[in-house]
């Protein structure tokens, strides 16, 4: 692993743990919608990336014969990466990486959110599919898409249960027009 991998690994890293120390819901936001989950996310990330680099050092069962594929990889990282910091930038102040309503909270309907209505966990998934890319290893990619796949999908679960008390028949709409959280298919 050459130092453009650890490099790109530690920017997304870093990132991530930015984004749940820095964003945070407040003490004046609606509490304990949560249930946990973040929490349950972070396991399941932690376990897929384990497991996905456990198994590529172990067996090769490579994507491509060419290790180029792993510099593909670390572009996807990297789109994903930025996808997800500009969908959070246009959600603004009612961006929080834990469940919660804000005051004054609005269901934004517009940009990303026209077609996905988790845009955020779209964009974080392409960038642990394009980890798996960059390992190189048809399983470390399926482990890794798997695992946090499912993890965003309790998540959302719980997310859309609180959207759906708070915005009521606005959500539902909302629900029948857009995917969950992938463009034109989930």
């Amino acid at each position: 692993m050459n130092s453009l991998y650890i490099i790109t690994y530690a920017i997304w890293f870093l990132s991530e743990i930015l984004l749940n120390i820095f964003l945070r819901s407040k003490k004046t936001d609606k509490q304990n919608a949560d249930k946990g989950s973040l929490y349950l996310i972070w396991i399941f990330i932690i376990i897929g990336i384990f497991s996905a680099v456990f198994v590529s050092v172990r067996h090769s069962v490579p994507l491509f014969k060419s290790s180029d594929i792993g510099y593909i990889g670390l572009f996807v990282i990297i789109i994903g990466l930025l996808l997800r910091l500009k969908v959070i930038t246009t959600l603004g102040k009612f961006f929080t990486v834990d469940i919660t309503l804000k005051q004054n909270h609005k269901l934004k309907k517009d940009g990303f959110y026209k077609y996905i209505r988790h845009p955020s966990y779209s964009a974080s998934l392409v960038s642990f599919v394009g980890f798996g890319i960059s390992l190189n290893n048809w399983i470390s990619l399926i482990i890794v898409t798997i695992l946090v796949l499912i993890a965003f999908i309790i998540r959302i679960n719980i997310e859309e249960k609180t959207l759906i008390e708070y915005f009521g028949a606005e959500y539902l709409d909302y629900k029948k027009k857009t995917k969950k959280i992938i463009p034109f298919i989930y």
